[in-house]
């Protein structure tokens, strides 16, 4: 424990509708029983968790742990990299899983449950992690991810399963899809840029992962490695209704390039601009934007340490 003395936890006690609130006695019992030091926070507000990892690492934290879901983990991690940005050092990062989606720990190797996050974060087995970065929308300047960007359809089902409140997990992922069937069906014209060459075309959904899940269950990238310094491409092309729930089934079980809808690839920067209509997009499930006219996307390789149930595999 001398490597990682001072651990900073972050709670966004609304994650998983209110699971993040309730996790924490059993957190603090845990990490007392495995004789963890540390310091536990709320979050109060959008983006409080970056300003609170960021002032950790500049307090001298060696580990900042994320609990909460995917959102808690991207501004966790955009703390961290804010400090390596500012003061050339971070902090090792840690991910207690309990939100909905919770797609981020699944590419970083860690499962969900308070009992196993607890147990990674006192084991302190690290690896390195690629960490993505996306400039346009919302943030001309750039905001970092380290699970995927999704353009299109399911950004849309990510709006649309944020409304509904009488389903959690992959449930309220699965009829959000459905109904965007409905909503989302026309596909843009765009011109995308990847690997020395460029495409253009219509396309419904286009994945840039550096993870390999999202919306809890639809494998966008079942391949993909977040330590490889590149990420995996999954471009669907226009999709008539009728084909669009086959195509999503497809997703859920990790096959859907096997389709002559689909394109795959690998890139370390990818861009894309919209010719006709405009880009819904998010990153790690946080809107980049709704109408948006065009991004980059940048891969930076090994940029960050991360408490792994993984880390002696990889």
């Amino acid at each position: 424990m001398a490597e990682r003395k001072k651990v900073n936890i972050i709670v966004n006690p609304t994650a998983g509708r209110g699971a993040g609130q309730a996790s924490i006695p059993r957190i603090e019992a845990l990490l007392k029983n495995l004789e963890v030091f540390y310091r536990l926070q709320r979050t109060e507000r959008p983006w409080h968790a970056a300003e609170l990892a960021q002032r950790a690492v500049e307090e001298g934290y060696g580990v900042v742990a994320a609990v909460g879901g995917d959102g808690t983990s991207n501004e966790v991690l955009n703390g961290l990299m804010r400090a390596k940005e500012a003061l050339k050092r971070t902090a090792v990062m840690g991910i207690i899983s309990v939100g909905r989606g919770n797609d981020f720990a699944y590419g970083a190797g860690v499962p969900k449950g308070v009992e196993t996050g607890c147990a990674i974060l006192a084991r302190g087995r690290k690896r390195l992690m690629d960490v993505g970065r996306v400039s346009g929308g919302l943030y001309p300047r750039g905001r970092y991810f380290g699970n995927g960007i999704g353009i299109g359809f399911d950004t849309i089902v990510g709006f649309e399963a944020a409304k509904i409140t009488w389903l959690s997990g992959f449930p309220s992922y699965f009829v959000a899809a459905l109904k965007t069937m409905f909503l989302y069906y026309k596909a843009p014209l765009v011109e995308m840029e990847f690997g020395g060459r460029v495409l253009r075309q219509k396309a419904i959904l286009i994945s840039v992962m550096n993870g390999r899940r999202m919306g809890g269950a639809f494998m966008m990238a079942p391949q993909s490695l977040n330590d490889d310094g590149a990420f995996d491409l999954c471009i669907a092309g226009e999709v008539k209704q009728v084909r669009m729930l086959g195509l999503i089934l497809k997703y859920m079980k990790g096959t859907q390039a096997e389709s002559e809808l689909i394109q795959t690839g690998r890139t370390s920067h990818f861009a894309i601009r919209a010719l006709e209509g405009r880009l819904a997009v998010h990153a790690d499930g946080e809107t980049i934007c709704e109408a948006g006219e065009g991004l980059t996307v940048e891969c930076l390789p090994k940029q960050i340490e991360i408490l792994s149930e993984a880390a002696d595999a990889l």
